[in-house]
């Protein structure tokens, strides 16, 4: 049976899947806080040939796709998005629900470990902030304990259950309908202690994701004692 014309694979130009593939390194790259020498020495790719890359004026190999994708700490994957659309601008900047991209990848992390999975809303890291959504299943507290600082701000609402909140010494309840933003230098963290699952749709600025995250957990010492992750994506 023929599929629908909204579900058709988009017919995409050469020219722009360079383009795109060009954005995509480029944006986790600085999400990365990563210089162009420095993927350069992680990916094996020269500065010049990277440069032309990102500005979508050279074709990579396979081969330089994979290297380039080790050097940023994501399966190849991560620059194939299936986008759907007519035109390049609905392919751009428009995310179906069934598409969105697993910022776990990213984080180096299955949820299994992280205690909650991460979507990302925005259809790019290319803006001044980024939007994604936080899945938490029920006991979250159970599987991690990290408590985390960035830099800029974190924005977030829950769509559905309740989160423990964790902003320095002070441990706050917040349900379905609540939201909160703080600067991003405040010891945070946010977990699902209850035995239903929560949702949060989350805002964080600017786009920093490390390409490694440490993790302490170290339960004998106060809150603000801890050392804190720095510049993590999620809440």
């Amino acid at each position: 049976m023929e599929q629908p014309e909204d579900q058709a694979l988009p017919r995409v130009s050469p020219e722009e899947s360079m383009e795109s593939f060009g954005a995509e390194v480029r944006e986790l790259r600085r999400a990365r806080q990563m210089t162009l020498a420095d993927l350069a020495r992680a990916s094996g790719v020269s500065v010049s040939h990277l440069s032309a890359i990102e500005r979508g004026s050279a074709s990579p190999t396979l081969k330089k796709i994979s290297k380039i994708a080790v050097g940023l700490g994501v399966p190849e994957e991560w620059f194939f998005s299936r986008r759907q659309g007519k035109g390049p601008l609905e392919r751009t900047y428009v995310v179906r629900r069934e598409n969105r991209r697993n910022l776990n990848l990213l984080y180096g992390e299955p949820a299994a470990v992280s205690g909650y999975s991460d979507a990302l809303l925005s259809s790019s890291l290319g803006g001044a902030f980024h939007m994604g959504v936080s899945e938490y299943p029920p006991h979250s507290e159970n599987v991690a304990d990290e408590i985390y600082s960035r830099d800029g701000e974190q924005h977030g609402l829950v769509l559905e259950g309740e989160l423990v909140l964790t902003l320095e010494d002070e441990v706050i309840t917040v349900r379905a309908g609540d939201s909160f933003s703080f600067p991003g230098e405040i010891l945070h963290a946010t977990r699902n202690m209850s035995d239903k699952p929560a949702r949060l749709i989350w805002v964080n600025s600017p786009v920093i994701i490390p390409k490694y995250a440490v993790h302490e957990n170290k339960e004998a010492q106060p809150v603000k004692a801890r050392t804190a992750n720095k510049d993590r994506t999620g809440t």
